[in-house]
């Protein structure tokens, strides 16, 4: 049996973190990394491009096989972890394998969540979470004229646009009644929704699909409300779910994730996850939550390593805030912090809708909470960095009003440490 002082199962953004992490504290111990996809690391964040063939698939990768042979580091890809023994420091892989292990990091993802909908397993269903999802569905599009897209969150608008730019007639039906529920207010979300109708895709908000028949090459979704739409390319973007399988009969505490210290550190020794599985601590409530974004995969991975190789520089974590960046038909919107305004909060507003422009900015204590835009610039890790820090925007709160991006980056340049 292998064994290896650092074992990193998954290689994506929170992976690749710890693994750098690991390194610049300790040069010289083994160190392993099991990846699922037959592939070299990338970001899940480029497959619509790969889809709509903006991204060449052969170009998207994070690493190259010699950042892995610099850092000393052994890649294992096209393996998944099966089972962990924590008693014997040894993970199991899908070939049958074992790898023992001093230290381990559980950085496994998410999978997509597909709804338990009558008769979705008939026909063909299309996600977006690996690359061999974006090829197949890149692959189907010569034959597609009309698309059903299920979820209009982040993976499912992005899907929709794709499909879209590519010929596609394409109908988005989310069951709430506004895009991107869980990262903007209905008044955002209708100006987005609004360049999705304007660029011909059929937006059917507060939708629900109860069945889906196979009829021909193609399907018939059935609606709530008695309606029915036809496609011949069904794609499912509602949601993901944290990948633990692996962790059935464990002593692995999980929730809806992982559940994790401010270290990354699990309740069993040795034992660390980050990353999309990792239900860590929120921000404004200290309650575990999952924040499945790509800059908590990376600091959590960052943390996780350091705190692995036992780098006296580890700070722990400061706890989770959500953030997001969307661009659609030439256009952009960024969530950061809390949409829901706490007791006593300061809520700012101001909307151009010729322009099709939104800023809500929600302050408390005189301590950003939250800032959301549509078509308005602002630094995004600025201002998160605002919220984490809880800076007193006091002194400037009517200049970080009227120009919140100016007065948050001057802010920051003098007390940035």
């Amino acid at each position: 049996m292998h064994s290896s002082h650092y074992l990193i199962v998954g290689a994506s953004h929170a992976g690749l973190a710890a693994l750098a992490a690991i390194r610049m504290a300790d040069a010289d111990r083994e160190l392993t990394m099991v990846a699922k996809d037959d592939t070299l690391p990338y970001s899940p964040t480029v497959l619509p491009y790969v889809v709509s063939g903006y991204s060449d698939p052969g170009r998207v990768f994070l690493r190259d096989d010699q950042y892995f042979k610099r850092e000393r580091a052994s890649y294992l890809r096209g393996r998944s972890v099966t089972h962990i023994d924590t008693d014997a420091h040894v993970a199991q892989l899908s070939d049958g394998t074992e790898i023992g292990y001093k230290k381990l990091l559980l950085a496994t993802g998410a999978r997509p969540a597909v709804p338990a909908i009558p008769g979705l397993g008939s026909v063909t269903v299309h996600v977006l979470r690996t690359l061999d999802d974006a090829l197949r569905l890149r692959a189907s599009l010569p034959s597609v004229q009309r698309a059903v897209v299920l979820g209009a969150g982040l993976v499912g608008i992005h899907a929709a646009e794709n499909l879209r730019k590519g010929g596609v007639n394409v109908t988005l039906i989310e069951i709430e009644p506004q895009v991107l529920p869980g990262y903007f207010d209905a008044e955002a979300a209708a100006i987005i929704a609004q360049a999705f109708v304007d660029a011909g895709v059929d937006v059917r908000l507060g939708a629900e699909a109860v069945g889906v028949t196979p009829e021909g090459g193609g399907f018939t979704v059935q609606l709530a409300d008695g309606k029915s739409l036809a496609g011949d390319l069904l794609v499912v973007g509602t949601g993901v779910t944290p990948i633990m399988d692996y962790l059935r009969d464990s002593p692995v505490a999980t929730d809806r994730g992982i559940l994790v210290d401010d270290t990354m550190r699990t309740n069993v020794s040795d034992v660390w996850a980050a990353g999309d599985v990792a239900q860590a601590r929120g921000f404004y409530s200290c309650e575990p939550i999952l924040n499945g974004i790509l800059p908590y995969a990376v600091e959590q991975g960052r943390i996780a390593g350091m705190a692995m190789a036992e780098d006296p520089a580890l700070e722990t974590y400061r706890g989770g805030v959500p953030l997001n960046t969307c661009s659609f038909w030439g256009q952009h919107a960024i969530s950061v912090g809390t949409n829901a305004a706490p007791e006593g909060a300061e809520v700012v507003t101001r909307t151009d809708p010729a322009r099709g422009q939104y800023l809500k900015i929600i302050l408390r204590d005189h301590r950003l909470q939250g800032i959301f835009g549509v078509n308005e610039l602002f630094d995004a890790g600025v201002m998160w960095e605002l919220i984490l820090r809880r800076i007193d925007l006091g002194p400037v709160r009517e200049s970080f009003l009227e120009r919140p991006n100016v007065t948050a980056r001057a802010l920051m340049s003098s007390t940035w440490r």
